[in-house]
């Protein structure tokens, strides 16, 4: 199945850098490109994209607002939100992954990384960069007006599940947890997708923020 993405970025030259690079792949087509967005919002609904690589600061709507849009457009319950940044510590990205994103990756990665990053976060998994990730999250809990999430705790998890989720918030992946816990990499999905039910979060960029917020996760300690 060819991927269909949507490229979202406000300067003229990342934009066709990244649409040379995906249209290089041979699963993968650039269905459109966006320089604001205002216009990725509009072109994810018109142009049927699979995903949108999301830049964050762009004019008009930024990229934060662009997702909160995608994501809440039930017509675009299928698109996801791959957000680029040119810093990993962009103050920005725990409001992305608020928002909607699958997750985030900063613009320096290599080519194929990009290209694996948009397979993954198509496939439906969520892509993290951990130390960025843990960096991030550290930061913002210890910022004055944080803000606590709304969805619940982790205190009604398994001890299992608890360790699934420590795992999760540390950036690896169903086979890596299966192979840290010694469990096979169907019975890691299955508690991930478990853990996510009964926390009421949509992606595991949401499962990264309970288990930072509600203390199962120090900060620093990855």
């Amino acid at each position: 199945m060819t991927i269909r993405v949507l490229l979202a970025d406000d300067q003229n030259l990342v934009r066709a850098s990244f649409a040379m690079l995906v249209s290089s792949a041979g699963d993968m087509e650039v269905v459109a490109e966006a320089g604001t967005g205002r216009e990725a919002v509009e072109l994810a609904r018109s142009a049927r994209a699979d995903l949108v690589v999301m830049d964050i600061r762009m004019p008009d709507l930024d990229g934060i607002e662009a997702t909160r849009l995608i994501a809440a457009d039930e017509d675009l319950a299928g698109v996801k939100v791959l957000v680029l940044t040119t810093y990993d510590t962009d103050e920005h990205i725990v409001d992305a992954l608020r928002a909607g994103a699958s997750g985030f990756l900063v613009k320096d990665i290599r080519p194929a990384e990009l290209l694996d990053a948009i397979r993954i976060v198509a496939a439906g998994e969520s892509l993290l960069s951990p130390g960025p990730t843990a960096r991030l999250i550290a930061r913002f809990l210890r910022a004055p007006d944080a803000v606590t999430s709304a969805v619940g705790g982790p205190d009604g998890l398994s001890e299992r599940e608890r360790q699934v989720l420590a795992l999760v918030a540390r950036g690896l992946n169903n086979t890596e947890i299966a192979e840290t816990l010694g469990l096979s990499p169907l019975t890691a999905k299955t508690h991930v997708s478990r853990i996510m039910g009964k926390l009421g979060v949509r992606d595991r960029a949401q499962l990264v923020i309970v288990a930072y917020e509600s203390g199962l996760v120090i900060p620093g300690a990855v």
